[in-house]
């Protein structure tokens, strides 16, 4: 059976160079300072491990999509001080990710080296061989501690691996841990949460997920499709009429498979979403054909919060409704708090991730008190959808 490597496999370490390839594509304030850290905290620990261990490292990321072209905008710079900070020691900086520059930042450094926005060079997106033979002529080890990219088939995260000895990095191995717990091997009943504004986005994921959940709750808008695919009323709510027949298709797989879908029952509505104070309960047969379905009201909340209640194991991507535009917010926060309340109290395995979740967690103030919450956006959902991730499989091994 195949497993990650890990650190442990790279050793002996004293005295190598390793090159590891973090995400500290983070968000920046107006004055250029980080905005949010969480990504350059979460790779400390396999950077402090790897020095623990006499390694030198050196630090690869992107920033932003530069394309190919240098801009001084998309430059890693601003993550210095913070990076420097996190890990009481100075960082250099590397003008440059490949050639002299890169080279006399690593001979500079006495423990960590952060290099200059891989994207710069267009070989990174291209999966260039060439690219990733510079990279490689960096160093003796090669890290990958980015779930986040890990779907990308880049330089730095694909080719660069076949190059050196390769393993994952400590938050990698965590997210896959997780991701595997939950999806691989879950602990039953398994539900899933998959909300969104529209299928279209998402059919990928359900269709997955109907081979390995329980339970499977429907979020968002695109509950609205789902609703109006079985006849019932959503006044002016958004819909894809175009997917009515898939959502119908979804509907009759899940009744074949004994899974159970879990629609809205009572929805919060509005004329419009910048008239929250109209805001109204209304169960789903009331729905007025000028209204706009923008929330899950409390009795969906509960009755979602009452599946969860039986399952062992929990995966969430997608809020309930509108959270970005109170009171729209309401159900999103309220289930978010009975799943962490679940997690604390009753063992739910429960893991979420996803931008639209993440920003959602955050907002319920209980992003820490899942099992697990995933940063990355685009592999969490690839991992959803049941694709194995360019960057993972390159570390794999049987032995």
């Amino acid at each position: 059976m195949s497993r990650l490597r890990e650190l442990a496999d790279l050793e002996p370490l004293a005295g190598r160079v390793v090159l590891v390839r973090v995400d500290y594509n983070v968000p920046l304030n107006p004055d250029g300072t980080v905005a949010d850290d969480s990504r350059v905290r979460e790779s400390c620990e396999t950077i402090q491990a790897l020095r623990g261990a006499g390694a030198r490292v050196v630090l690869l990321s992107h920033f932003g999509r530069p394309k190919g072209v240098r801009r001084a905008e998309m430059s890693l710079r601003p993550v210095l001080p913070v990076l420097s900070k996190l890990l009481g020691e100075e960082v250099v900086f590397g003008a440059d990710c490949v050639g002299d520059p890169a080279f006399a930042a690593i001979a500079a450094g006495a423990g960590v080296t952060l290099l200059e926005n891989l994207r710069f060079h267009a070989g990174e997106e291209r999966d260039d061989p060439d690219f990733a033979r510079a990279l490689a002529a960096l160093g003796d080890s090669y890290v990958n501690d980015a779930f986040s990219v890990s779907h990308r088939a880049h330089a730095s995260v694909h080719a660069l691996a076949g190059l050196l000895p390769a393993a994952a990095g400590v938050a990698l191995q965590r997210e896959v841990n997780a991701l595997e717990q939950v999806l691989g091997a879950p602990e039953r009943p398994l539900a899933a949460l998959v909300g969104g504004a529209k299928i279209s986005t998402k059919i990928p994921v359900i269709e997955n997920l109907l081979a390995k959940v329980d339970h499977l709750l429907i979020g968002g808008a695109m509950a609205n499709t789902f609703l109006k695919a079985e006849g019932r009323p959503v006044g002016r709510s958004l819909v894809e009429d175009e997917h009515l027949e898939t959502a119908r298709r979804i509907l009759a797989a899940a009744a074949r498979k004994g899974i159970g879908i879990h629609l809205p029952s009572e929805v919060v509505v509005a004329p419009a979403l910048d008239a929250g104070d109209e805001a109204r309960t209304k169960s789903v047969e009331a729905v007025a054909e000028d209204d706009m379905i923008l929330d899950f009201a409390p009795a969906t909340v509960d009755a979602f919060l009452a599946v969860l209640a039986k399952a062992k194991s929990f995966v969430w991507n997608g809020p309930l409704g509108a959270f970005e535009h109170p009171p729209f917010d309401r159900g999103t926060v309220a289930f978010a708090k009975g799943v962490a309340g679940l997690t604390a109290e009753h063992g739910l395995l429960s893991v979420a991730g996803g931008g639209d979740t993440l920003a959602a967690l955050n907002h319920a103030g209980v992003r820490g008190q899942l099992t697990h919450v995933s940063t990355a956006g685009g592999a969490f959902l690839e991992w959803l959808e049941g694709h194995t991730l360019p960057g993972i499989a390159v570390l794999l091994t049987d032995s």
